[in-house]
């Protein structure tokens, strides 16, 4: 990946030299970049927050609720004994949530559970379908979106709501599904 970026860089310079408009390619560069750190320093307080949140979540025992009343469709799909049902729990309460990154401690968590459990040293069917589920997950409140939205300047950042509901449960549906026709009914 760096010698693409290295590439794009070094393009983009002798573009900018051929014609004539290398003050305004390094110019651009740096405003580009400069741009870049705001931003994700803006994301990195804002998965520090939710990750708070999630600790905060776990410590009082809400994400032991959650799993309860989460587990009867969970329990169908990863089996009521798994070791792993908490992180699941927690991993898809946090993407409901929009929390975005902060989904990402638990879904390791669970997916190296999920991967002791497994007897094969392929994936099986239950690590196939969390992964599909972490990656088109569906979103409630799209937290993170919206704060982008607030970042770049809109002044109804949750405006895209609906069509936020609509694309995520299309898009989990189509994911689980694919993975269950693809996968059989091989364990």
């Amino acid at each position: 990946m760096n010698y693409i970026w290295s590439g794009m860089i070094l393009v983009s310079l002798a573009a900018g030299a051929i014609n004539g408009n290398i003050s305004e390619v390094l110019a651009a560069g740096l405003e580009g970049a400069g741009s870049a750190f705001y931003t994700v320093l803006g994301f990195a307080g804002l998965m520090c927050f939710w990750s708070g949140i999630l600790a905060l979540c776990e410590a009082g025992g809400i994400t032991k609720v959650l799993s309860k009343v989460l587990s009867p469709v969970l329990g169908r799909v990863f089996g009521k004994d798994s070791k792993a049902l908490n992180n699941i729990s927690m991993n898809v309460t946090a993407n409901i949530l929009g929390m975005g990154n902060a989904a990402t401690p638990p879904g390791v968590e669970a997916m190296r559970i999920l991967d002791e459990e497994n007897k094969s040293k392929y994936p099986n069917r239950k690590m196939c379908i969390f992964a599909v589920m972490n990656t088109s997950s569906l979103q409630i409140i799209p937290a993170t979106v919206a704060a982008m939205r607030t970042a770049a300047g809109s002044t109804a950042p949750f405006d895209i709501i609906i069509p936020v509901w609509i694309t995520s449960v299309v898009s989990l549906a189509a994911a689980v599904g694919t993975a269950l026709v693809l996968f059989g009914k091989r364990q």
